[in-house]
């Protein structure tokens, strides 16, 4: 069946016959964009790849998930994922761009390739719509993609080596070795128990604090240098009272802790840094991907609207 889209004058005849039926389409000044027909495409495809996406998290196809804080990370952005966000973009924005194409208003006395534009422009408006409502809805979802990187090479800084609890994490193993009582000073050591009987809790409370003092003094240069002189005989001092030792045994062990302790602080900030890379490549990667599905969501709504436009005037 014939298009009524008049490019002659014998043409117009059909556009006439139809003024009665269509009398806001022949108007010089009607609008070509009909409104209506994008917000409902771009609601149906809103609405579909929110759909696909709870689906293909549901399957195990999709580590992005529409909840927050669930199934987010660029890491595992693997081919399975890539697929199905593909996949999604493929089916809701046919979906959509169909719809927008096939409920626009009518268009009579307009030339063929005026209305393919039309229909295009009506495909693409209707697959923004529905993307930046998407992006709404998804935000955390998207900025964790995209800042998994940023978020990982925070953790490079905040490696849990260096706290100031004395009393957990690695940092607290190296002052706890520090305190060990030496088995060959037994005598000194029975001493302090001894005396530790009498005190009672002060003799607990005065561990506690030389504990977290030393836990200072190591974190206040174990990420720029050596321990200072004066720092190895004052912490000597107090580990040879706790444990028996001699001074010079006592700041030997002192030494020799806090290097071991510089060594796994640098070990620990060798390994974040290669986490970082890592989750870095893969927000890079996980980005790129993303935009790639979502142009040819754009393309794709697009055609579609093209195809439902021709159906709709037939």
């Amino acid at each position: 069946m014939a298009l009524p889209y008049a490019t002659t004058t014998d043409d117009l005849a059909p556009a006439r016959t139809l003024s009665g039926v269509y009398p806001e389409n022949i108007r010089t000044d009607a609008s070509a964009v009909s409104w209506g027909a994008i917000v409902a495409g771009g609601a149906a495809m809103a609405a579909l790849s929110l759909i696909l996406l709870i689906l293909g998290t549901g399957l195990g196809l999709s580590s992005v998930s529409p909840w927050a804080h669930n199934g987010i990370g660029a890491a595992t952005f693997g081919v399975s994922t890539i697929l199905w966000v593909t996949l999604t973009q493929l089916v809701a924005s046919a979906m959509g761009g169909y719809l927008a194409g096939r409920l626009r208003t009518k268009w009579v006395a307009v030339h063929t390739d005026e209305v393919y534009f039309r229909d295009t422009a009506h495909g693409f408006l209707a697959w923004a719509i529905a993307s930046l409502a998407t992006a709404a809805l998804l935000t955390s979802v998207i900025g964790a993609i995209i800042s998994g990187g940023i978020q990982a090479g925070a953790s490079v800084a905040g490696s849990g080596i260096v706290k100031s609890d004395s009393n957990s994490g690695p940092m607290g193993y190296f002052v706890d070795s520090l305190f060990r009582k030496d088995m060959n000073a037994a005598a000194t050591a029975s001493t302090s128990a001894a005396n530790g009987a009498t005190a009672g809790g002060a003799a607990e409370q005065a561990i506690v604090a030389s504990r977290s003092e030393v836990t200072r003094i190591f974190i206040n240069t174990i990420g720029t240098g050596a321990l200072p002189t004066e720092d190895v005989q004052y912490v000597g001092q107090l580990v040879a009272q706790r444990t028996g030792l001699t001074q010079q045994a006592a700041e030997k062990r002192v030494s020799d802790t806090y290097t071991r302790a510089q060594a796994k602080l640098q070990d620990a900030k060798t390994a974040a840094s290669a986490v970082a890379e890592k989750a870095r490549k893969a927000s890079a990667y996980a980005a790129l991907w993303l935009f790639i599905s979502l142009l040819i969501g754009a393309f794709v709504a697009s055609l579609a609207a093209t195809y439902g436009g021709r159906r709709r005037d037939i």
